[in-house]
């Protein structure tokens, strides 16, 4: 048996090897719910346009960085209705656009396991290869849990293509925690989520050298491993930049 949310990779092609479907869309969870500290929780179940009608509430910095990973997913407004932000996760292709909201506010996935408990790992943990991930067999994600402190935190988003309305080839976010912390993540362009995390903003010969040392960078149709490594780095540096200046953040280009 398959588990399925909106099902909409599920139904895109064949599953000769599925034998029955779990729905867990009538399930009941409510899209989002606050979490101490600020936080929230994103069901497995809300779908992309839900979480781009999310408004925004005091505080909320990073809020802009929903909807700029919302539109970095290539999909009609259709699919949007239908496709979630746990089935987006679960079938973990490295251009997963809800990996990359995930991994740039430290998001955590909560599981439910068929023996009854609960386990939570970092998202950017849980995705481990193209379309690979740490679930076992029976196992759910019920929800991922975005922190107060990243939801209050100036971020900056980046992502490039090689044709106007292909797939990613590289998302890059960024953002800087009130405790000077910053984080910048990678996704698309490498076949696991990348996140380097430094006590303040580095320089950009530090950033550039850590994007460039780092592992999983592929070559596919849409983009061969050295193109996505050096593109990866000259849109942190734009981020870098961008977060270096008082006041600003958020920009979507």
């Amino acid at each position: 048996e398959q588990i399925v949310a909106g099902g909409t990779w599920v139904f895109s092609e064949p599953q000769p090897a599925t034998t029955g479907l779990v729905d867990l869309s009538e399930m009941g969870w409510a899209p989002v719910e606050d979490l101490p500290g600020g936080g929230l929780r994103i069901a497995a179940t809300c779908t992309i346009a839900e979480l781009v009608a999310l408004p925004p509430r005091p505080g909320f910095v990073a809020h802009p960085m929903f909807a700029q990973c919302a539109n970095a997913l290539l999909a009609s407004f259709k699919i949007w209705n239908m496709a979630t932000v746990g089935g987006n996760i679960c079938r973990s292709y490295a251009a997963a656009s809800m990996v990359s909201l995930a991994v740039g506010l430290d998001a955590t996935a909560h599981v439910w396991s068929p023996d009854g408990t609960d386990r939570d790992l970092p998202v950017a943990e849980l995705v481990i290869g193209n379309g690979i991930n740490l679930l076992a067999p029976g196992e759910v994600l019920r929800a991922i849990d975005i922190p107060g402190y990243a939801l209050r935190a100036r971020t900056g988003f980046r992502k490039i293509a090689l044709a106007e309305l292909g797939r990613s080839g590289a998302v890059v976010t960024g953002r800087h925690d009130e405790d000077g912390t910053a984080v910048f993540g990678i996704t698309a362009a490498t076949l696991w989520p990348t996140v380097l995390r430094y006590k303040g903003l580095p320089d950009a010969e530090q950033l550039r050298a850590d994007i460039w040392s780092a592992d999983g960078y592929y070559t596919d149709p849409l983009g061969a491993a050295d193109w996505r490594r050096g593109v990866s780095a000259v849109l942190a540096e734009q981020i870098r930049t961008e977060l270096s200046r008082p006041g600003e953040g958020g920009d979507a280009r």
